[in-house]
């Protein structure tokens, strides 16, 4: 039977971004996933439940700073249900804020350890960084073979508390289980550094079987070239932000980075018919995304699809009208959010207030770039038992 008229019960939801700082290069491209999936929700699923989410992007920069200096006015101006957040210095500004506002941020990165506490207001769908890598290096492993650690560098930057988090889980891991992982050098340079040649000199000769770069494009082409200059191949391993098709683009073509490998919690955007894909597709089709199948895109279309699933949620159990941030927070936990829920660009998620991150059932998937193309080399890799650092 036809569904009667209702009348329409507006949300805010904040979205903060990066056009003009490191992530310049990729934010328009990531915006446009996530903005499709509300546009996508609005005309689907909020039109039948007479709920429309309006949303309002603000510049930060990626900057901790500028993000605590703009949320008294976000928060006057949209009084928004939801915070989207982009990365670190958002969760450095907004941690101590938020639970006091009683409104949830949702992530589209890992997690970071600094951020591993009960009782959280900010929530990723994906484990932390370390967790991530720490799978890919035991998969690594695996592929190699043989009884011997896997010989590891790991390049990282302190101009972020995210960037210095990325490397000190996976050296703990690395530390407590020394028959897996043998750390050969951690570097840590600048965020947009011009030379690594000299540092890439020791990780050749360190005989290094991966370089773990979990930061920036910038970081990864510099550490590119240096390798190409010391005449070496070195698998580097990146995660989603700064992975094979943002940092090929950087480098001048994906054919830059055959061999190497993106790993996360989430689906590898490959030319492969997954469902993932297929909603991608109807996106473009039907609720003007322009941006092109990548994983960026893929990582801005998960994020809507989290903050959407969980909305949806809140209302199922709270009603359309007069929804709140707190509400929304409590359905998280209520009940999973399953696979087919995101189209399969997340895994089935079970969160709990123990953490800000799901904490069991955690995989992570690979691609890697052959004959000049991204292909999916794994998935459903299991993440190993990380402690908290």
């Amino acid at each position: 039977m036809p569904l009667k008229a209702q009348a329409e019960t507006n949300y805010n939801l904040a979205l903060l971004s990066d056009f003009s700082g490191p992530y310049a290069d990729i934010m328009p491209v990531l915006a446009g996933g996530r903005e499709a999936v509300f546009t996508w929700w609005n005309e689907t699923r909020g039109k039948e439940l007479g709920v429309t989410l309006n949303y309002k992007n603000y510049e930060t920069r990626y900057d901790a700073a500028q993000v605590a200096s703009l949320w008294p006015g976000i928060k006057s101006e949209l009084n928004p249900i939801a915070v989207v957040g982009l990365g670190g210095p958002d969760v450095a500004a907004l941690s101590e804020r938020l639970p006091e506002d009683k409104i949830p941020m949702f992530m589209a990165t890992a997690s970071y350890g600094f951020a591993w506490k009960p009782d959280s207001w900010i929530f990723n769908p994906r484990p932390t960084y370390s967790h991530e890598s720490a799978g890919f290096l035991n998969w690594m492993r695996e592929q190699r073979g043989g009884d011997g650690p896997l010989k590891v560098a790991i390049l990282a930057s302190e101009a972020s508390p995210a960037y210095v988090d990325m490397a000190k889980g996976l050296e703990l891991y690395a530390e407590e289980h020394p028959e897996e992982i043998d750390l050969v050098e951690v570097i840590y340079t600048e965020v947009q550094p011009t030379d690594l040649t000299g540092q890439m000199r020791r990780v050749v000769r360190a005989r290094a079987e991966a370089l773990v770069i979990q930061t920036n494009t910038s970081i990864v082409v510099a550490a590119k070239r240096g390798l190409q200059a010391n005449g070496s191949s070195i698998p580097i391993m990146m995660s989603s932000h700064n992975g094979l098709p943002a940092s090929g683009g950087a480098l001048g073509g994906l054919d830059q980075l055959e061999g190497d490998f993106e790993a996360y919690g989430m689906a590898i955007a490959a030319d492969e018919d997954t469902p993932a894909r297929q909603f991608y597709e109807t996106l473009v089709a039907d609720h003007g995304l322009k941006a092109p199948w990548n994983v960026v895109t893929a990582m801005g279309v998960s994020q809507g699809l989290f903050v959407v699933t969980v909305i949806d949620h809140a209302i199922e159990a709270n009603g359309a009208e007069g929804l709140t941030g707190e509400m929304v927070r409590e359905a998280l936990f209520a009940g999973p959010i399953t696979t087919e829920e995101t189209h399969g660009f997340l895994p089935s998620l079970t969160f709990t207030p123990d953490a800000p991150f799901p904490l069991e059932g955690l995989k992570v998937n690979v691609g890697t770039v052959k004959d000049g193309k991204i292909t999916i080399e794994a998935t459903g890799v299991d993440v190993p038992d990380v402690q908290k650092w």
